[in-house]
């Protein structure tokens, strides 16, 4: 048994150091950076909670959490909305179930910068060439360089690489309902959607919490669709506070405010998680 111990110790040690190493002393570092004035390079000295008070009087990184916040809710609804509808049709239909979750599926593993680069090309060269072919004037012009509509092409990006995941998660928690249930709701004459409403939503509810819990997180850390898609452009229209503190921590030589920014930042992800897993759960117990 003692043997079986060290092999675990072993196998674990070499984890926790790397861990350790490339993770959480970086980030320990970067709380010590977010109370200095360092620039990236060069000496630095303690300035206290100065970087934390500019940032909350910060015109520019307001503007990238409200961008953020905006996007990441709008994108967390259609995800969910559209993954349950498409694991809903995939569960009920019999003929290519397989390669159709395949299909669906794809966009999980593919890189995200890849991704990304793949729609920016649709956007500026595929669509707009259709566009003038068909003489739609809306369709001419890329809507990534519309300061007014940018964010929604990236949220279509980030829609549909995201569903993925949701809807192997979704269809997982569809196979789980007992078949005895739903055939029970029919014999009594229970529609399509009073059955979903009132039987196959309610019993997914910990596969709902699960999913908007993790869209929610992903979406609010978006960078390389951002990158990939309009670096933040046009402008500052669709600069998140992931590649504001990337963009202005390193090239703009503001290492340690955008440290500060960060720090805020992961409070803020994390107090929005806790408050959203709370609120379902409650949820959860009341279906």
């Amino acid at each position: 048994m003692s043997k079986r111990i060290n092999a675990y110790w072993l196998m674990a040690i070499p984890a926790i150091i790397l861990f350790f190493v490339f993770h959480t002393l970086p980030a320990l570092e970067g709380v010590l950076y977010s109370f200095t004035n360092y620039s990236g390079y060069g000496e630095w000295k303690f300035v206290g909670l100065d970087n934390y008070v500019r940032l909350f009087g910060d015109p520019h990184v307001l503007g990238s959490y409200r961008f953020t916040l905006i996007f990441a809710v709008v994108t967390t609804i259609l995800v969910n909305v559209v993954s349950l509808a498409i694991a809903v049709g995939l569960t009920r239909s019999v003929r290519f179930r397989g390669a159709l979750r395949g299909i669906f599926f794809l966009p999980a593993v593919l890189a995200t910068i890849v991704i990304g680069y793949v729609f920016n090309f649709l956007f500026s060269s595929g669509v707009t060439d259709i566009g003038k072919s068909l003489g739609i004037d809306a369709l001419s012009t890329s809507i990534l360089g519309n300061p007014s509509l940018a964010w929604i092409g990236v949220v279509i990006v980030a829609v549909w690489q995201s569903c993925a995941t949701t809807i192997v998660i979704y269809m997982a928690g569809l196979q789980s309902i007992p078949e005895d249930v739903l055939e029970a709701s029919r014999i009594d004459g229970a529609g399509a959607w009073q059955q979903f409403w009132r039987i196959t939503f309610p019993l997914l509810a910990p596969f709902f919490t699960i999913n908007m819990v993790l869209s929610l997180k992903n979406q609010l850390m978006v960078f390389d669709l951002i990158v990939a898609l309009t670096g933040g452009g046009p402008g500052t229209s669709t600069q998140s506070i992931s590649y504001l503190i990337y963009h202005d921590g390193f090239a703009g030589g503001q290492f340690a405010y955008q440290s500060a920014d960060a720090v805020i930042y992961f409070i803020v992800i994390a107090l929005l998680s806790l408050v959203q897993l709370r609120v379902l759960r409650r949820r959860e117990v009341a279906a």
